[in-house]
C-alpha cells in the first residue's frame, strides 16, 4: 500500500505542478488568444487528472491512515485531512474544472450540460461537502466543516445554470470563469494544505492560510464578471459570440 501510495503521489504531483504553473496562463493572457486557449486546456487537463489522483489518495488513506502517512501518529487526523477533507477536494476540483470545460464547449447549446455525468458530479459533490461537515463536526476540526460551504455553493450555482431552459446569452462565459478559477482556488488551497501539514502541521487547517487562495480566486472571478459586463470589452464580445 505504501508504496502504491508514494507511486501516486509522484504521478500527482507531476500533474499538480503543471496546474499550479499554467493556471495563470490564461488568467492572464488575452481572452480568446492562442494562448489563452492552449494553455487553458493544458490547466483543465493536468488539474482533472491531478484531481482524479487526489481522490485516489484520499482512498488510500481510508483505508490505511498511519500506514500510509508514517510520519505522523494521530490516525483521527490523518484520516480527517488526508481522507475526508482531500477526497472532498479532489471532487471539489474535478467538478470545477470538467464543468467550467464543458459550458465552454456546449455555449451555443446550454442543455447540453445536463448530462448524467455533469448531474452526477454535482451529486457527488453534494455528498462529500456534507460528509465533511459530520467529519469536521465529530472531530471538533470547524475548517473541515467549512469546506463544505465552497462544495455546496458549486453544486447549487452549477445546477442553476444547468437546469436554466433559457440561461442570459453571458451566463456561459460567467460559469466558465467560475468553474476555471475556482479549480484553481480548490488546487492551491489543497498544496497550502496538504504541503504546509508535511513541514508546519499546526498550520495545515490555519483559516489564514486557507484565505489567501479563497481570496486571491474571487477577486479575479469578481474582476472576471465584471469584465464580461462591459460590452466594449474583450470579454463582453466573447460573451456575445463576438
Amino acid at each position: 500500500m505504501y508504496l502504491l501510495f508514494k507511486s501516486l503521489i509522484a504521478v500527482h504531483v507531476v500533474f499538480g505542478t503543471v496546474g499550479l504553473v499554467s493556471f495563470w496562463v490564461p488568467v492572464l493572457s488575452r481572452k480568446g488568444s492562442p494562448a489563452h486557449r492552449l494553455w487553458g486546456r493544458v490547466f483543465a487537463n493536468s488539474i482533472l487528472a491531478a484531481g482524479l489522483i487526489a481522490i485516489l489518495l484520499s482512498l488510500c488513506t481510508l483505508y490505511d491512515p498511519l500506514g500510509t502517512h508514517p510520519h505522523l501518529t494521530d490516525p483521527v487526523f490523518v484520516r480527517s485531512v488526508f481522507g475526508v477533507l482531500m477526497f472532498h477536494l479532489g471532487v471539489l476540483t474535478v467538478n470545477l474544472a470538467s464543468y467550467g470545460r464543458e459550458v465552454l464547449k456546449n455555449k451555443g447549446n446550454p442543455a447540453a450540460n445536463r448530462t448524467r455525468m455533469n448531474l452526477g458530479l454535482q451529486a457527488l459533490l453534494g455528498l462529500t461537502s456534507l460528509t465533511c461537515v459530520i467529519e469536521g463536526t465529530l472531530t471538533g476540526q470547524p475548517l473541515i466543516a467549512a469546506a463544505s460551504v465552497i462544495g455546496f455553493a458549486t453544486v447549487a450555482t452549477n445546477l442553476l445554470h444547468m437546469l436554466n431552459p433559457a440561461p442570459p446569452p453571458k451566463a456561459w462565459l460567467r460559469e466558465h470563469v467560475k468553474g476555471i478559477v475556482g479549480a484553481g482556488i480548490s488546487v492551491y488551497t489543497a498544496f497550502f494544505a496538504f504541503g504546509a501539514v508535511r513541514f508546519m502541521p499546526e498550520l495545515a487547517l490555519h483559516p489564514g492560510l486557507w484565505a489567501i487562495p479563497l481570496c486571491v480566486g474571487l477577486g479575479l472571478i469578481l474582476y472576471h464578471y465584471w469584465k464580461i459586463g462591459q460590452s466594449g470589452s474583450r470579454l463582453g464580445k466573447l460573451a456575445g459570440g463576438g
